[in-house]
This record gives structure tokens, sequence and C-alpha cells, in this order.
């Protein structure tokens, strides 16, 4: 349980559901549907992936987290896990996720290390560079072209327009989640937008980033030939995305945590069940 929380395993919802929409377009775009097999290796590899980015997150970040006051109770900072541990956690789940890459097919082993590079890369980036939260979008936009190639051996440019949406989308409320951190990260020369920018234009950039998300994710359901189910979805999608700015707006940060996890976890789950419903029914 303690390895759980170390990793917010909760928090996976947020790029399953765009995962999910990768392998169904593979799917519906003519090719044939994985062996049951090959869809454990999938989900395993993306369960891998997503543990293995969080637990060296949690492995880089720890001292720091020990004197911000907002993460210090966090499991290695309160001494419920070890640095040890969460780096041992870090490599064992690296390995897995390579294993099961070179299990489904051999592109997925050979672009594995390019997303280790991506996902566990992040976790440096704010030590330099104020677009921290744009790599952190990518490691969560690659997951919709990671299980089609997964799936056809194949990338259709298509999913760019879902790639990049879910990018901007986790860039967006990342830099929301980032306001509570703002002096802190001054007061340490760490790199963030809120620290760069400010309170007003942070809020600003993450609804620009929101807006132009829930466009690229529009033109990518009309790229698929959505239907209106997955529209629905989308549609669905998109007025929660607003909300939260309209919360965070009326509220400030304290609600955060609701506009943050579960807003934005309920949001992926409603789209991905567009799609899913969608599917079933076709």
């Amino acid at each position: 349980m303690k390895y759980l929380k170390l990793v917010k395993f909760s928090h996976t919802i947020f790029s399953l559901p765009f995962a999910l929409t990768g392998f169904l377009f593979a799917v519906d775009s003519g090719y044939t549907m994985p062996q049951p097999l090959i869809i454990v290796w999938i989900v395993l590899a993306l369960v891998a992936a997503r543990t293995a980015a969080m637990a060296f997150n949690r492995w880089t970040d720890y001292r720091m987290d020990a004197r911000n006051p907002r993460t210090k109770n966090r499991e290695i900072p309160a001494g419920v896990i070890k640095p040890a541990q969460a780096l041992m956690l870090t490599i064992f789940s690296t390995v897995a996720f390579i294993i099961l890459a070179g299990l489904i097919n051999e592109i997925c082993l050979y672009l594995s290390p390019v997303a280790l590079l991506v996902i566990l890369g992040y976790s440096y980036t704010k030590r330099f560079t104020a677009l921290a939260h744009i790599v952190l979008g990518i490691g969560l936009g690659i997951a919709p072209a990671a299980t089609f190639i997964a799936a056809t051996g194949t990338f259709d440019p298509g999913l760019l327009f879902l790639c990049f949406g879910v990018m901007l989308w986790t860039a967006g409320f990342d830099i929301i989640y980032a306001l509570q951190d703002m002096e802190f990260d001054r007061n340490e020369k760490l790199h963030s937008i809120p620290a760069a920018i400010g309170y007003k234009n942070s809020l600003l950039l993450s609804a620009a980033f929101h807006a132009i998300s829930i466009t690229l994710i529009f033109l990518f359901w009309l790229y698929m030939y959505g239907n209106n189910i997955s529209l629905t979805g989308v549609v669905l999608f998109s007025l929660m995305l607003v909300y939260q700015h309209i919360d965070v707006h009326r509220h400030g940060l304290k609600k955060i945590n609701l506009a943050f996890g579960t807003m934005n976890g309920v949001a992926s789950l409603v789209y991905g069940a567009g799609y899913l419903i969608a599917f079933l029914v076709n």
C-alpha cells in the first residue's frame, strides 16, 4: 500500500483513457485486434512506465520535498519508504518496461529508451527550465501513440492531434497545480512557469493551453470519424476543463486538489468512456 501511495497509483487514470483511445483507433483503422496476451503486455507496460517515472521523481526530489511544507509528509521525507527502496522500484519498473516492450514488438523495444528518456528525464527539468510542465505533458501525450504502435507496429500522423492535445491538457493543469509552490520554487531557485511569470499570467497561459487542447482533441475526433457517442465524451471532457478554470478563478487554490486530481481524473475517464462505448456499440 505504501508503494501505491508513493507512485500515486490512482493518478494512472490520467493517461490510461487516452492510451485506450489510441488502441481503439488502431482497431477501428482496420488493423487486426492484437492477441489477448499482447493486450496484457501493453497494459502492464503502461503501468510499469508510470511506476518508474513516479518512483524516480520521488527519489530525485525527496530532499526538496523535505524542505517544502506541502510535500514534507510524502513517503520518503516522512521515513515511510527509504530513498534506496524508491530507487530499486524505479530500476525494477524500468527493466520490466523494457522487457514488456520487447514482448509486444520490435519497434516498441527500439522506442522504449526514448520513452524512458522523456518520463524519467522530466524529474530533472525543473532544475534548469520552466518548460518542465511541457515535458510532463509529452510524457502523457505519447500514450495514445504508444498503444497504437504497440497494436500495429506503425504510426498514423492523425494521432498527433490527440498527442499534442493531451500534452497541452497535462501542461495546463500542471501549471495550475504548480501555483501552490510558486514562492517555494523562487526561494529554492527552481524553475516553473508560475515562478517565472506569476499567478495571473500562469492562469491565463493554462487557459490558453486548455483552449488549444480542446481544439486539437476535437480535430482528432473529426479525423477518427467519431460518432455522437464519442463526441459526447469530448464535449464533457471540454466542459470539465472549462469548469476547473472557473473554480480556480472563484476559489483560488482552496480547491486545488479537486481541480487537479478529481476533476482531471474524471474528465479523462469520461473522454475514454465515450470512445469505448462507441467502439462496443459499433
